[in-house]
């Protein structure tokens, strides 16, 4: 009635939210980095952005990849999960986007120590930095038709980083036998990987 032009959510609205939400937060706290309080923030749904991720990590915008890393690296860090559905959270709005299976890649990792003392640690393609324990499970998924695993390792607050081809066959040289099971040690948690009467298949 009044002119109003009602304004659709956008990839670059949202990165200026976020940026001008991390220099107040940055300076209150004395920080220059950090995550966003995400978990803290809970503004009105704004419809779903034509943002998706792709298995191996990929995201894109209106259908073309973004090229520019911060810029993804900004994204990534206001991811929410919620009811099965990710979203990317300002404090002013929230918007959802398209995930085709988890919403991180982990591309590498490292192992201090053997058997139950070692400790694995994990690196997503936006540089998080997650160790596998009882707060970060490893989980594989076998798919039902093909029989391939999937394996992941929990990030943060529900968010699964897919555990890369290369990375995983490093982990299965790793593994061992516990209680039946073939699997790794990480943080003083087994984590199985298979049955140890099905190793020959992997």
């Amino acid at each position: 009635m009044n002119g109003q032009i009602n304004v659709t959510p956008s990839a670059e609205g949202i990165a200026a939210s976020i940026r001008a939400a991390g220099k107040g937060s940055a300076q209150e706290k004395g920080k220059s980095r950090g995550l966003p309080p995400v978990h803290l923030w809970n503004p009105p749904f704004c419809g779903d952005l034509d943002m998706r991720i792709a298995r191996d990590g990929t995201w894109f915008y209106l259908g073309t990849p973004i090229g520019r890393k911060e810029l993804v690296k900004l994204f990534s860090s206001i991811l929410k999960l919620e009811d099965g559905k990710y979203f990317l959270v300002t404090p002013v709005e929230k918007v959802g986007i398209t995930v085709d299976d988890a919403p991180f890649v982990a591309v590498d990792f490292t192992a201090d120590g053997e058997g139950r003392d070692q400790v694995l640690t994990f690196t997503t393609q936006v540089e998080d930095v997650t160790v596998a324990g009882p707060d970060n499970p490893l989980r594989v998924v076998k798919d039902p038709e093909t029989g391939e695993p999937s394996p992941y390792v929990h990030v943060r607050a529900g968010l699964e980083a897919l555990i890369d081809r290369k990375s995983f066959y490093r982990l299965v040289d790793l593994g061992e036998d516990h209680d039946g099971w073939f699997g790794v040690w990480s943080s003083g948690t087994f984590f199985p990987i298979i049955p140890s009467s099905e190793l020959a298949g992997l």
